[in-house]
């Protein structure tokens, strides 16, 4: 078989798991916010902070609980990170330093998991387990709770609530995440990834000396880390590694993982506001960009020019031989299309139009699908603009989901828009006008612009994953893109939350014959063209400088 039908066959394969598992998931999540129960353990930890669930939120009180919840998250990972080394089951390693640990702290409670460390070399068991792993819950949790809560308010009308944070929190975590996880985690173990408490210890000769391996419960944390689109890795290799991701088929769970939720979002959406045929219309264009982005991928990496590539069957270089080209490029397609930031091949490797993929994947907001939660509250700012821009086609006051969108409405789109890219921009700007960050760059020309260009665009939009030239682990880069996740993730959460207040509140409008059909593939199609032209008109200067300029010399 060659490795082109392989890996058509494992995207194939990966499609069918996915489409078996959207409905029944994508129901459950919507009965899960839907519910007025509390399961006993849930009632526990409602006494335990303070909470009452059964009380509604108005946008500006859910916010104030997300960020205060997120801030409580970033002081104890910080103090978690610089006390490790008095810490039990600290591995004989060291307090992590100030600028790193809070780029750490930042970096999990904001969902993005980038690491400037070797997970190995640096974190002992309680930081991985206490600290990232509960991270990888509760930030992918938070995510869930802020589209649910725009959900609503497209569901209700003539009132500002919007739901309570705590119980969707909570429910998120205990009824969708915990479940799969543990499920996941003996999935990843029965293939082969580690669970236990192991010391370091030495495992053979290595280049004329001993090699050294500590254990950790990285099948629990590997699960999670891809099922939240989180990112990160128990091991500085991530997703390469052997204990992380075993082999093939462990390689294709790991992906099912990353989009599974995601995906199945889109099911909650529709059953929430009462039309699963506007949860298809999501699904679609996000398919379509997804299969899409993996097709020229897969392209870009098959493609191959002389001798060597033709022995290999592609371009080889920074990809595991036991996953091939066809299943990295479909996992790196699934890790920048999401704010996964997870790798199981090295992206720096790849050809030039294959990073620039890879980049465009993140810049247009990680929609398709996107991140737990993120992902659906992205597309669906995006679908607002897209009745917006439709509205003004045809001299109609644009409408979705029977609520107008009106001056309010796109302004708070607009400035979700316009957050990331104010950073990614303006920090990849600053770096590229320093001498001293300019230092960390591996490489030289387009590639080296494209490496900081990569990392605050990772970082920005909460993704994690690295082009892994770079040297991020200085005082500059720890401290800028620290500080780029947390207002990539939490300056768009105040957009989306006020968006959906202000939607709650109206009262709807019936359908009209003039009325846009949010449902047809005609809409589909405009979405995708939004998007494609908004991201397009936005970062092709910057792709022109980098990956583009790169593609078309080699």
């Amino acid at each position: 078989m060659s490795p082109v039908t392989a890996g058509v066959l494992q995207l194939l394969a990966l499609i069918a798991s996915l489409a078996l598992a959207y409905r029944p998931l994508g129901d459950h999540m919507a009965r899960v916010y839907s519910s007025e129960k509390h399961y006993r353990p849930e009632k526990w930890i409602y006494k335990a902070i303070g909470a009452d669930p059964g009380a509604e939120m108005r946008w500006p009180a859910y916010l104030r609980a997300v960020l205060a919840f997120c801030a409580v998250g970033v002081l104890f990972l910080y103090a978690l990170q610089r006390a490790q080394g008095i810490l039990p089951g600290s591995l004989g390693f060291s307090a992590i330093d100030p600028d790193q640990a809070f780029n750490t702290a930042a970096s999990f409670v904001a969902n993005t998991n980038w690491q400037s460390y070797a997970g190995e070399q640096a974190m002992g068991h309680v930081v991985q387990t206490g600290g990232l792993a509960v991270q990888n819950f509760v930030s992918a949790a938070v995510g869930m709770a802020v589209a649910v809560a725009l959900v609503r308010g497209f569901a209700r009308s003539r009132t500002g609530e919007l739901g309570n944070f705590w119980a969707d929190l909570v429910r998120g975590t205990v009824r969708v995440l915990l479940p799969i996880s543990v499920i996941g985690a003996v999935v990843l173990v029965a293939c082969g990834a580690i669970q236990n408490f192991a010391g370091i210890h030495e495992v053979g000769q290595f280049m004329g000396g001993t090699q050294q391996w500590n254990g950790g419960a990285v099948a629990s944390q590997e699960v999670i880390k891809e099922l939240g689109t989180n990112g990160g890795g128990y091991f500085n290799a991530n997703s390469a590694h052997p204990f992380e991701n075993p082999g093939p088929f462990s390689n294709l769970f790991e992906v099912f993982l990353i989009l599974l939720i995601p995906f199945a979002l889109t099911r909650t959406f529709g059953t929430m506001v009462g039309s699963v045929r506007q949860g298809y219309a999501i699904l679609a264009t996000m398919a379509a960009l997804w299969i899409g982005f993996t097709a020229l991928m897969m392209w870009t990496e098959f493609a191959h020019h002389g001798p060597v590539f033709d022995v290999s069957g592609g371009a080889m270089e920074g990809k595991e031989t036991r996953f091939g080209i066809g299943a990295s490029a479909v996992f790196s397609v699934a890790t920048t299309l999401t704010s996964t930031g997870a790798v199981n091949s090295f992206h720096s490797s790849y050809t030039g139009l294959g990073g620039g993929i890879q980049l465009l994947g993140m810049q247009l907001g990680e929609i398709a699908p996107g991140g737990v939660g993120s992902g659906l509250y992205g597309m669906l700012v995006m679908a607002v603009i897209a009745v917006f821009i439709a509205g003004l086609m045809v001299g109609r006051t644009p409408e979705y989901l029977g609520k107008k969108i009106g001056t309010r409405e796109i302004k708070f789109a607009a400035c979700y828009l316009l957050v990331t890219p104010a950073l990614v921009l303006g920090f990849t700007a600053a770096a590229m006008a320093l001498d001293t960050p300019a230092n960390s760059m591996a490489n030289t020309g387009a590639h080296g612009f494209s490496e900081i260009l990569y990392a605050y665009t990772s970082g920005a939009n909460n993704n994690g994953s690295a082009f892994a030239g770079l040297n991020a682990d200085t005082q500059w880069f720890n401290s800028t893109i620290g500080i780029a996740m947390l207002l990539g993730r939490f300056l768009p959460m105040v957009f989306v939350l006020a968006l959906a207040g202000s939607l709650a509140g109206q009262q709807p409008v019936p359908a009209t014959a003039g009325t846009l059909r949010t449902d047809k593939p005609l809409y589909a199609g405009l979405l995708v063209g939004t998007i494609l032209i908004i991201t397009g008109l936005t970062y092709f200067p910057a792709l022109a400088l980098g990956p583009l300029a790169e593609g078309l010399a080699s």
